[in-house]
């Protein structure tokens, strides 16, 4: 597979997505959701990334974040949580689970027995206000199109409480 033609501009924030190989619904598991909000939090609090907005789905993860080296940064962040999965499932013994993310692995990644992650996030830079606007309606409806909740407060993993003046999962900074 070709490398992606998508690239960072440093420190500006960024609209990324990171999808889960295959859409394979692992983060409807609370213990696995759990592991990719304590590793925003962690690169928050190492000020490593600045969350701006989020959403959790079931098999993917919509984010707008800014970092003095963001690709290295989701790279990390993509390594580690994929590990911690792997981890989890296997003490788990979630045979099923692992077979999928065992069987949807690229060939050419020889070094591992599981992929957890797509290759690429598809960075796109938040070049003005209306793209922000558009980026965090999309993300905080995200939950609304799917039919999922009728109100995006009530989606419990998205940043839309922060942008409301409300307390959600994570800390995030505002941005507009």
């Amino acid at each position: 597979m070709a490398r992606s033609r998508y690239r960072f501009i440093e420190q500006a924030p960024h609209f990324l997505t990171c999808t889960v190989v295959n859409w394979i619904d692992l983060f409807s598991q609370p213990e696995l959701a759990q592991i990719i909000l304590n590793s925003l939090d962690f690169l928050q609090q190492q000020q490593r990334l600045a969350l701006h907005g989020y959403v959790l789905m079931e098999n993917h993860l919509h984010l707008i974040a800014s970092s003095k080296n963001l690709s290295k940064e989701i790279a990390c962040f993509k390594s580690f949580t994929a590990r911690s999965i792997v981890d989890c499932l296997e003490q788990r013994r979630s045979s099923p689970l692992l077979a999928q993310l065992q069987a949807h692995k690229l060939p050419h990644k020889t070094g591992q027995r599981y992929q957890v992650w797509q290759e690429g996030s598809h960075p796109q830079a938040i070049v003005s206000e209306a793209m922000l606007v558009q980026k965090l309606d999309y993300i905080h409806n995200n939950p609304l199109r799917r039919g999922y909740v009728d109100d995006p407060a009530h989606w419990r993993y998205s940043s839309y409480r922060n942008y409301v003046g409300q307390a959600g999962v994570l800390a995030v900074e505002v941005l507009g």
